[in-house]
């Protein structure tokens, strides 16, 4: 019945991921992921009254010599014995399976807690950098193109840009102010401000990026941190413990694959970690990119030697009118 469950709910979730449009899905999917195998644990621990975990020793106990010694299967029907082999085999591999996330996250160690904790400012992060670096809040088109045509066309003095680029108050606006506060001097001040301001905005756009790249730096390093101490752990555990009494293979392997949990935890931040850093650091430098040429057509338009050429054009026009 959980089988069929299972495949069913599987079947559902994937038909709201194809239907969504937005990464609430993903979570939804996790979400119920979780708690279905949840569910089937508490579903198993009370039929058979203890929960599997994958390290159980079969009836018989151990030997001196490390093997294991089975029951004498006698006056049992071949065939129940095969059935019953088989169901034990299934119920074992999905208790293996169905571990809670709680129970994974706690035998990890007091170290998943920081790597939770960077989990969390990762998460948080990107959807900040996803929002403040949209195109059309660092450099909004139909913002420069007006304003770059309306400076073209003389339609604009000094205060009345600078007003223009106050209110706009985009990354863009802002370099643009600094170009349109040196009008009329030379072409050399009017690039040197749009430069200055420039690389002001290129700070602020790389904001909390090294925040992303730390995250990426510092996981990996508690989770081999986390491994290490697990492994001291185990091992000490290992020599203090009577070989007559519990099997030092079992203990070995559940020593190790707890260990192992924080590397893997640590791994599975760090990865996305890095991802979004280089994409937003890519982002950003086509940002500063496009703004540094937005800034030097500012400067072109209105820098001392431009101005003086269309004043005689001007008054040419003029005239001759």
């Amino acid at each position: 019945m959980h089988y069929n469950l299972f495949h069913q709910t599987i079947s559902d979730l994937r038909c709201v991921v194809r239907r969504a449009k937005t990464p609430l899905a993903i979570f939804v999917m996790l979400f119920a992921l979780v708690s279905l195998n949840s569910s089937t644990a508490e579903a198993q621990f009370a039929t058979s009254g203890e929960p599997v975990t994958g390290f159980e020793i079969p009836n018989g106990g151990i030997n001196s010599a490390g093997e294991v010694k089975t029951n004498p299967v006698s006056a049992i029907d071949p065939s129940d014995q095969r059935d019953g082999a088989l169901g034990n085999a299934a119920s074992s591999g999905v208790g293996s399976a169905s571990k809670r996330l709680y129970d994974v996250l706690k035998s990890g160690g007091i170290l998943m807690i920081p790597i939770l904790f960077c989990s969390f400012v990762l998460v948080v992060f990107i959807f900040e950098r996803m929002i403040s670096l949209r195109k059309a809040r660092v450099i909004p088109g139909p913002f420069s193109t007006r304003f770059l045509d309306q400076l073209e066309n003389g339609d604009l003095n000094r205060q009345s840009a600078i007003d223009l680029c106050e209110r706009n108050s985009s990354p863009i606006a802002q370099v643009f102010a600094a170009g349109v506060h040196k009008w009329g001097r030379p072409a050399v001040e009017v690039e040197q401000a749009v430069l200055d301001e420039g690389e002001r905005t290129s700070s602020r756009l790389r904001s909390y990026l090294r925040l992303i790249n730390g995250v990426a730096t510092v996981c990996p390093l508690l989770g081999m941190l986390g491994t290490v101490l697990g492994m001291i752990h185990a091992f000490d555990a290992i020599a203090t413990v009577d070989a007559t009494m519990s099997d030092p293979k079992a203990l070995i392997a559940t020593g190790i694959s707890q260990a192992l949990l924080t590397t893997a935890a640590g791994m599975s931040v760090a990865i996305p970690a890095l991802i979004a850093y280089l994409f937003f650091s890519s982002r950003v430098d086509k940002h500063v990119m496009e703004i540094d040429s937005l800034g030097m057509k500012v400067v072109n338009l209105i820098s001392a030697e431009t101005l003086s050429v269309r004043k005689p054009a001007r008054s040419n026009k003029s005239k001759a009118a």
